[in-house]
């Protein structure tokens, strides 16, 4: 079988993973919808914690026992980038330019099965209400969308292998989904969660190093922090995702930063968007590159399929189209990754919240062609009941 792609840029580098996922030609619904409306308090079940600033707290998920930690993450000023002295750097990581970071909360792990697999259950459970609201088209962009549940017959036994359970991290999402979580949880929790930016990613990362990785500057030691291609496989020979926590955490108690499963930010890719900032001190939202394309977007920390050097602080990767190569869909899926069993995402909460009218820049897609596909099944797969003086819809195939 062919091997589940690693960071594509090592193209000589053969893989002996196994992988199946090949989506089925009419796979259904590409999403469905959830529709929560902006500035909706948060359930009643369970208020946001009581945070403060510096402290770490604990979030629980309202209406379930799944919890997650947040860590503090200072404010401060970093080099972002590394130096061209630093061994095995690409030319995309320069020139090292300083970013001002305001304070933010980050999770401790990286979000996991447990974590996700309550976004993907309201799929079915917004099917079976009979009497879900109609969204009117104005306040469309207001809408939470989800992905459609996934194709079991071959992502499940990859996934499987692999481990699924509580706590392994959640992948093959597309950006798109990660950030349609970010919202999902917010409105459920009351409390301002997103991807972090890529600014945001390399200096928790950091937690105030200036070496290679955060354990300093010898990569014989990452088999001590992380998961790489050399040290992820299982029994069977083949490699995987790792449960998270398994290794040692960064200075800043965050863990599997370098390796296990790379991890999605906010920003369009560009190999030469550093240079840009040469000489330069921003911050670290000067420093974004907002998306406006569907690709590349900003993959970073490596994963377990990566080489060592693919897990330094200051690695960059921008996804590619052949992260989907297997998706028979037309266009494809904006929810899912045939190829991407070694992405996932981390999730942050900023100091600072910004303002309603700005968050939802932070969920939603912004490249036409996904704007597009989301309607299109929004209005063939609408699982709402249309207003009074709407006629039904009829269902697809029937």
């Amino acid at each position: 079988m062919a091997p589940i792609q690693s960071i594509p840029r090592n193209t000589n580098r053969v893989k002996p993973v196994k992988r199946l996922f090949l989506f089925a030609v009419a796979c259904g619904a590409i999403l469905a919808g959830m529709f929560v409306w902006r500035g909706r308090p948060a359930s009643a079940d369970a208020p946001a914690p009581a945070v403060v600033e510096g402290k770490p707290f604990t979030q629980q998920i309202p209406g379930t026992t799944v919890k997650f930690d947040m860590l503090p993450i200072p404010g401060g000023k970093f080099k972002m980038g590394s130096p061209p002295e630093e061994k095995k750097r690409k030319g995309d990581e320069g020139p090292q330019f300083d970013v001002q970071v305001d304070p933010f909360w980050m999770a401790k792990y990286t979000v996991t099965w447990a974590e996700y697999n309550l976004f993907l259950q309201n799929y079915y459970r917004m099917a079976k209400q009979e009497n879900a609201p109609k969204v009117p088209k104005d306040q469309a962009a207001d809408v939470v969308t989800y992905p459609t549940p996934m194709y079991e017959l071959d992502a499940g036994p990859v996934l499987d292998r692999m481990g699924r359970t509580d706590r392994y991290p959640a992948v093959i999402m597309s950006q798109l989904a990660a950030r349609q979580y970010t919202k999902w949880l917010s409105k459920k929790t009351g409390r301002f969660y997103r991807l972090p930016t890529e600014a945001e990613w390399e200096y928790a990362c950091r937690a105030g190093t200036t070496t290679a990785y955060s354990f300093g500057d010898d990569p014989k030691q990452l088999k001590d922090y992380g998961w790489d291609f050399d040290n992820s496989p299982l029994a069977d020979g083949d490699g995987a995702y790792h449960e998270v926590g398994l290794k040692k955490p960064n200075p800043w108690g965050l863990y599997d930063m370098h390796g296990n499963v790379a991890e999605w930010c906010i920003d369009q890719y560009a190999p030469d968007w550093y240079k840009k900032f040469a000489g330069k001190t921003v911050s670290e939202y000067e420093a974004i590159n907002w998306p406006t394309t569907l690709y590349p977007r900003v993959v970073r920390g490596g994963s377990w399929n990566s080489e060592v050097e693919e897990c330094r602080s200051a690695s960059r990767y921008g996804s590619e189209a052949k992260l989907n190569l297997r998706d028979p869909q037309i266009p494809k899926s904006p929810h899912w990754l045939t190829e991407g069993f070694w992405i996932g995402f981390r999730i942050i909460s900023p100091v600072k919240e910004p303002p309603e009218n700005e968050k939802n820049k932070w969920w939603q897609p912004e490249d036409e062609l996904t704007q597009s596909t989301l309607q299109r099944d929004r209005e063939m797969h609408e699982i709402v009941k249309p207003g009074p003086d709407e006629p039904e819809k009829s269902t697809p195939g029937k």
